[in-house]
């Protein structure tokens, strides 16, 4: 990733692509902007952006479905979202990271706190190049290219549901809480809430289900969750 990483944000009101693109230029950042879920479909094939800011009220598309079409495409399938919406509910944040979206604002927001969010999930996308491949039994992660296998067959699944699967297998046999796997993977200047967890380690399993890997993922009641071939 270049040292002025490129952020494209999703809005049908030009007057918040405006006030986003002006917080983010000045930390840095180079932008992009689209109106709509085609217009910013265009823009990701051409530029491929290091993270998309997706705002969930689009029109023709909304943008809990535009992420749901980025996650199952390959030129996307791996770049961080960040969900946009007026929409606090719980139900609403938990439909969002169902369909893969790596976090998740609530509109009134301010810019530091977006700048901060937006950089915490870009430091998680960098530092790959120098790890070594982890290996789990057929279970094998490429730190590199970021991508998973069993017995050379690719798994897809999420960035969030990556990181976890990484950390794992970089810690195996020790047991860790919501709380410590949110700071480890998600970082402490991201705030959700620690049932996130819960979400994304159901993703995990289900992505490597298929495979017959997902015991891997073990539950270690009245403390979270552990990583173990035994």
């Amino acid at each position: 990733m270049s040292t002025s990483p490129s952020i494209l944000i999703v809005d049908d009101e030009a007057a918040i692509r405006e006030m986003i693109s002006t917080g983010l230029t000045l930390a840095g950042m180079q932008c992009l902007s689209a109106k709509d879920a085609t217009e910013a479909h265009r823009i990701i094939f051409d530029h491929a952006p290091d993270l998309i800011l997706l705002d969930w009220m689009l029109p023709v598309v909304s943008g809990i479905d535009f992420a749901r079409r980025l996650r199952k495409e390959e030129v996307s399938a791996e770049i961080p979202i960040i969900m946009l919406t007026a929409r606090s509910d719980e139900d609403y944040k938990v439909q969002g990271l169902d369909a893969g979206v790596d976090d998740y604002m609530t509109k009134p927001f301010s810019m530091r706190e977006l700048i901060a969010r937006v950089k915490a999930i870009l430091r998680r996308k960098t530092g790959h190049a120098t790890r070594k491949n982890l290996h789990a039994e057929g279970l094998v992660i490429d730190t590199v290219s970021q991508r998973v296998s069993v017995n050379q067959q690719v798994i897809n699944m999420g960035p969030t549901e990556y990181r976890l699967l990484e950390f794992f297998m970089s810690h195996p046999d020790r047991a860790y809480s919501r709380v410590q796997l949110l700071d480890q993977v998600w970082g402490n200047t991201v705030y959700i809430e620690d049932r996130t967890v819960d979400v994304h380690i159901r993703r995990l399993r289900k992505a490597l289900e298929e495979y017959g890997v997902d015991h891997f993922i073990q539950t270690v009641r009245g403390t979270g969750y552990r990583f173990s071939i035994k």
